[in-house]
């Protein structure tokens, strides 16, 4: 009897799904009452045997929201249909598309938004229409003057953010990383820089991604870092960085002396702030994610669903 409603089930559900037809003409097919079929349509999609895939580059996996959200204790979970994907640049693009429209959507809306830089940024910055909001401040939270001609969105992600939002943007004039620890003590001191780094402690909310330990890392690209560097940073156990600073799978920084030279927010701003925005796509960030999330750097994660399933632990 069970392996006989399990074959009807399996019938009705591809009448319907399949065929289209309503749940009275699969009645009439099969000979079963209309609130039969419903029931055998419930079964099939409780066993498994539906499963039904929205393709739209803007879709949303709502169940692996909630999993995320119950299983790591985040306030909020956006997770991005990776169907039909067909490279990380157009992963990227649709997880930057749901922070501009999650950022957009915010209320109350956040007065000043701190944020870091780097290439997720600076696509969520291109993402948000104009008008998103009605007078947010955008504050930079880590340095990010550039070294080389390849990166300079630090500045222009910024301004792009508070112009859509008819705000103003406040720029941090700091290199990310020094050379020097006195050097660093002496930028951080100067009036300017410590006006920033006051207000950028203050922020509203703040949004920020996370960078790979490799050599694609954005900060060896901006210059702050050679491939050598982060290789010695790997071998210490860095998974990735957050506003700069490099931390393992636990969420510890892997180098204090690098992380004293580094100029922006601490880590422990990010753990105590209300509303710390993460936004991490792809799969040399899956490490990195787990990290972000496990040592509670968010309250509120941005991704892919490959990288939500890796770090449910359901990518096996």
């Amino acid at each position: 009897m069970i392996e006989t409603d399990e074959l009807l089930s399996i019938r009705a559900a591809e009448l319907y799904y399949e065929e289209n037809k309503t749940q009275d003409e699969i009645g009439s097919i099969l000979r079963l009452t209309r609130w039969k079929v419903g029931r055998l349509l419930a079964q099939a999609k409780a066993s498994g045997f539906i499963r039904i895939e929205i393709v739209h580059p803007r879709a949303r996996r709502l169940p692996v929201e909630r999993r995320l959200r119950d299983a790591t204790g985040l306030t909020d979970a956006i997770v991005v249909s990776a169907a039909g994907v067909s490279g990380d640049d157009e992963l990227q693009s649709r997880t930057a598309q749901a922070a501009a429209d999650y950022l957009a959507s915010l209320r109350p809306i956040p007065r000043t938004l701190g944020i870091s830089w780097g290439r997720t940024l600076h696509d969520v910055s291109l993402h948000l229409k104009q008008d998103w909001a009605p007078g947010v401040n955008v504050v930079q939270i880590n340095g990010g003057v550039s070294l080389n001609k390849r990166a300079g969105t630090a500045a222009t992600t910024a301004v792009t953010i508070a112009h859509k939002a008819s705000g103003s943007a406040t720029l941090l004039p700091s290199p990310a990383i020094l050379e020097r620890l006195e050097t660093k003590q002496a930028i951080e001191s100067d009036r300017a820089v410590a006006a920033v780094l006051e207000m950028a402690a203050g922020a509203s909310a703040y949004l920020y991604s996370a960078g790979q330990a490799d050599e694609h890392s954005a900060l060896v690209d901006s210059g702050y870092l050679t491939a050598d560097q982060i290789a010695e940073l790997v071998q210490k156990g860095a998974v990735g960085d957050i506003v700069g600073r490099y931390i393992d799978s636990a969420g510890n920084i892997v180098d204090p002396a690098l992380d004293e030279r580094t100029i922006g927010i601490g880590l422990d701003q990010l753990r105590a702030a209300k509303l710390a925005i993460a936004v991490i796509a792809g799969n040399s960030k899956h490490a990195v994610a787990r990290a972000v999330v496990g040592s509670r750097l968010c309250s509120v994660l941005v991704t892919d669903e490959d990288t939500a399933r890796a770090i449910l632990g359901e990518d096996l």
